[in-house]
């Protein structure tokens, strides 16, 4: 019977450490289902793989050895969807959001995370309202709207020297939203606006409305929308004889645009910024962990991992600062933030915005794309 108060030890020992360390739940949202699912994986992949580091390092915080868990959820790009996994992750008790993708789907979420005092950084969700509403707890790491639509009016109208602007939108958050800051751009940089139309999201026949803006002769066409849809409009602009410069934000500036585009896209037609990206001096760090992600998750990056990465190694960094996990406690650090990440650095304003939110604007040349300049 000797072995038995053995046992004893060793239950009490290891029932001790197992009490010593504390989950720590990290919630993450983004569609993961229909057309732009494509985009909402490499999110997801984004904070799988900060997570995953984040693990390696043994973290102690509030004395406990912490463990990081992923929560994801699908919101399929949608409001209603969107809300619901936000509920969903709030009943969860989880000690933050990354999240979400689409800025339709952040802003009602939002609200659904604060009243819960629970801390939400979005990485890419650009449309200002989102960080507009008073909500202490909301963040993003990427450039607005207003920042990104401004840089496109301005490369339109100083760089392209384009004279008869038309624009399009798909009535999301985001499309709209996007849309509206370039408008407001062109026209303060002496562009004539000939002609708006309207899309929806899950379009795939344009030939109405690209008839229409025809007429008018643009020299350049802006969409508000996402590659999904970019795509097969280029594809229909080619038929009908369109050869206008094609302009939008990060959601059509995606590696799978000259493919979703086919034959429909030019060499130098297509001229689009991503809300983020870094200048020369931070261009080491993003290749290294582009090439990190390509080998753990066997695909090249698509656009918005690196935020995503950036955005929950944030949240963690705050946590260590507040020697707390729990939202209320840790979220004054987070807005404190100063943090340099593999996408360059990270300061929160008093609304949640980034301090320096930098632009990238891109062209694309032989199915590939290609960087034109770092602005701000």
């Amino acid at each position: 019977m000797r072995w038995l108060p053995l046992l004893f030890t060793f239950f009490f020992l290891a029932t001790s450490a197992n009490a010593q360390e504390q989950i720590v739940k990290i919630g993450h949202v983004a569609p993961l289902s229909g057309q732009i699912a494509h985009l909402g994986k490499d999110n997801e992949n984004g904070a799988r793989m900060a997570v995953d580091v984040l693990n390696t390092k043994n973290l102690r915080i509030g004395g406990k050895k912490i463990k990081f868990v992923l929560l994801g959820e699908d919101d399929a790009a949608t409001p209603q969807q969107g809300t619901a996994a936000a509920q969903k992750l709030v009943d969860a008790k989880v000690n933050g959001v990354i999240g979400h993708l689409n800025s339709g789907t952040t802003i009602p979420a939002s609200k659904i995370y604060n009243d819960a005092g629970i801390p939400q950084i979005s990485p890419s969700a650009t449309n200002p309202k989102y960080t507009q509403q008073g909500f202490k707890g909301a963040f993003r790491v990427v450039a607005n709207d207003g920042q990104l639509g401004g840089a496109l009016g301005r490369y339109a109208a100083g760089t392209l020297h384009a004279k008869n602007v038309a624009i399009i939108d798909d009535r999301t958050a985001y499309g709209q939203g996007v849309a509206d800051e370039f408008a407001k751009s062109a026209k303060a940089a002496g562009l004539n606006i000939v002609g708006r139309q309207y899309t929806n999201d899950k379009a795939t026949d344009f030939n109405a409305i690209l008839t229409a803006i025809k007429g008018k002769n643009p020299d350049l066409i802006f969409f508000g929308g996402m590659d999904a849809v970019a795509g097969p409009m280029l594809r229909q602009m080619k038929q009908l004889g369109i050869q206008a410069k094609y302009m939008g934000g990060d959601g059509i500036c995606t590696e799978q645009l000259p493919s979703l585009a086919g034959d429909g896209m030019a060499d130098g037609q297509v001229i689009c910024a991503e809300a983020g990206g870094v200048e020369e001096n931070q261009k080491k760090n993003l290749d290294e962990f582009r090439a990190a992600y390509s080998k753990k998750f066997s695909t090249d990056v698509k656009l918005y991992a690196p935020y995503v990465y950036d955005a929950v190694m944030v949240m963690a960094a705050a946590m260590q600062k507040a020697d707390s996990v729990e939202p209320a406690k840790y979220l004054p650090e987070l807005a404190k933030t100063n943090y340099q990440g593999v996408t360059g650095l990270i300061e929160f304003d008093a609304r949640g915005d980034m301090k320096h939110g930098t632009l990238t604007l891109y062209t694309f040349k032989s199915g590939k794309r290609s960087q034109l300049a770092v602005t701000k």
